[in-house]
């Protein structure tokens, strides 16, 4: 079993890192074990709103880079890049394809338990959260759900030593453009959530700073 001291230096160790050594490439086998972490993530009712584009093509990668501010040296530079898409409205609606497609085919749930299960689902969308009032409030539900992964493997990569640095700052409507144009996904279905760079540092992370524990916890006993 990993030790308490292990896992506390791991989030020690991660920082955003903003510039990588592009010369410094990720073993296949560490790699396919940070992209577990993502697959293997929790998810709300088990519908893995995600898709995952690992992009080391160059010039995807300048074409990504010319509306991504965020990410001017880690895209040059990172040994894997990854795009993380969150699903929209059109696959995450209580009766969509994709929702038939995750409790049948993924989950294996019978269909008397299916159906259930999927009215119970059409209230949480509908009365508890709220989530069918607009198209944006199922993609922000399910881009929520991708930082869970994303977390996931940004720790992961930490335990075996890789850096890595989450990206949002990016033109939304462009980077889109570019994802029906460049990378085929149909961007009814699909939106960027978030992206993320992992490699190896140049330089030196600065301490890192954050509030006290009792700052920020409070116990009810």
């Amino acid at each position: 079993m990993i030790k308490n001291s292990e896992i506390i230096e791991a989030y020690n160790f991660r920082h955003a890192c903003k510039i990588f050594d592009a010369e410094k490439k990720i073993t296949q086998e560490n790699f396919e074990t940070i992209l577990e972490s993502g697959r293997l993530s929790p998810s709300s009712f088990g519908f893995e709103p995600w898709k995952f584009l690992v992009v080391q093509n160059r010039e995807l990668r300048e074409k990504l880079q010319s509306v991504t501010w965020g990410a001017q040296g880690t895209l040059p530079t990172a040994s894997h890049y990854v795009v993380i898409l969150a699903r929209k409205q059109k696959s995450m609606k209580f009766d969509s394809k994709y929702i038939s497609h995750m409790m049948y085919d993924v989950h294996h749930i019978p269909e008397e338990m299916a159906e259930k299960r999927r009215t119970f689902y059409k209230t949480f969308q509908e009365s508890d959260f709220k989530l069918l009032e607009s198209k944006r409030a199922t993609f922000d539900w399910a881009c929520k759900q991708t930082y869970i992964a994303l977390g996931n493997m940004m720790t992961t990569a930490a335990m075996l030593g890789v850096d890595s640095c989450p990206v949002e700052g990016f033109k939304a409507k462009e980077l889109e453009d570019i994802m029906a144009k460049e990378f085929g996904i149909d961007m009814e279905e699909f939106g960027v959530s978030v992206m993320v760079a992992f490699g190896y540092r140049v330089d030196e992370q600065k301490p890192k700073t954050r509030q006290a524990v009792e700052e920020i916890t409070a116990w009810y006993e």
